[in-house]
């Protein structure tokens, strides 16, 4: 079978694509062929600098993948040759709180992830997708289609009526405005194109801002909310964007913080996080409880993820590229083999 390594820290460019052994299941575990991988933002980080995250050469990338079970092992319960399913972020977070544990779990860091043809994953860490969703569509969902729902359901609690702020339009963003848009809720995107907001709006934005128009787009947020702030953010910048987001968040609202696409570095002002009872949420994915309750409800509403441009397996660095420069809308995704 064919899958891409990481074997240097030399980036996208010195992916590799390899021979290996197709692996057999055993007991309690499944055997996948896999029909496609989408790209996250970490993804494109793992490759591009695997020394500080301490990965083993070689470590297959991509936490994200979808296809059908082809073989079990003895005493596996919950799937049957034939089902499609997709893999959990973290194989080992199946319900609770996050844990050490759950986190040396995860696909495409700590083990081998799923750009490769055959995977065997423990059947604890399969959830089947949704009938109506292609394998490319499916395979959106296990780290951005589940950040979105975590931070904006399960955490947020978000109901009809409450007002949202969305930074950008990569995955996570778009996911949560389709969330938010199911949910009945009044969603604020910013992106620096004009052309992505007016696609925002066609899916049911609230409001639009373009940051580069806007640089100060805090205030524009507020003047939206009559000066009260939103109840929710989605903060997917880091240290580049934290500081406005602060001032864009009702007294008593909620910032879920989840990408660090500004870089590590910077300084945040923590007294308005305190005087105004701002509640700042980690957001690192989700369980496997949480994945299947958000199929549940994909399903019920016949959601369709957003793919901004779908590559075949032989030209995966490309789409790590388009990763790197930013253009996407939605997300971008790696076909794997002939689709049945």
């Amino acid at each position: 079978m064919k899958s891409y390594e990481i074997r240097s820290p030399d980036g996208v460019d010195a992916l590799a694509l390899v021979e290996r052994s197709q692996p057999e299941p055993r007991a309690g575990q499944v055997l996948v062929r896999m029909r496609a991988s989408s790209i996250n933002y970490r993804d494109l980080s793992t490759i591009e600098d695997p020394v500080s995250r301490k990965l083993p050469y070689p470590t297959v990338p991509n936490s994200d993948g979808a296809g059908e079970v082809v073989a079990i092992g003895p005493g596996v319960t919950r799937f049957d040759v034939g089902d499609r399913v997709a893999g959990t972020f973290f194989q080992r977070w199946i319900a609770g709180g996050i844990t050490a544990d759950a986190m040396a779990s995860a696909l495409g860091g700590a083990i081998d992830g799923v750009m490769s043809e055959y995977v065997v994953f423990d059947e604890g860490g399969l959830v089947a997708i949704p009938d109506h969703l292609s394998f490319e569509e499916g395979a959106t969902l296990p780290c951005a289609a589940l950040t979105a729902w975590h931070a904006l359901i399960v955490k947020g609690g978000i109901k009809a009526g409450d007002t949202v702020l969305l930074l950008g339009t990569g995955g996570v963003s778009i996911f949560a405005l389709q969330f938010g848009v199911m949910h009945g809720v009044r969603a604020i995107v910013t992106s620096s194109s004009d052309a992505k907001l007016a696609r925002a709006r066609e899916m049911g934005a609230w409001e639009t801002i373009n940051y580069r128009d806007t640089p100060d787009w805090q205030d524009a947020v507020r003047a939206m909310t009559a000066g009260r702030g939103v109840d929710q953010v989605i903060e997917v910048g880091g240290p580049g964007t934290l500081e406005r987001s602060i001032q864009s968040v009702r007294v008593g609202g909620r910032i879920s913080l989840i990408g660090i696409l500004t870089g590590v570095a910077g300084q945040v002002n923590p007294t308005p996080i305190m005087r105004n009872s701002i509640t700042v949420d980690g957001i690192y994915v989700g369980s496997r409880d949480m994945f299947e309750d958000m199929n549940e409800a994909i399903s019920a509403n016949s959601l369709k993820p957003v793919i901004d441009t779908a590559f075949p397996f032989t030209e995966a660095r490309a789409a790590y590229h388009r990763m790197r420069a930013g253009g996407h809308f939605g997300k971008i995704v790696v076909s794997i083999g002939d689709q049945p």
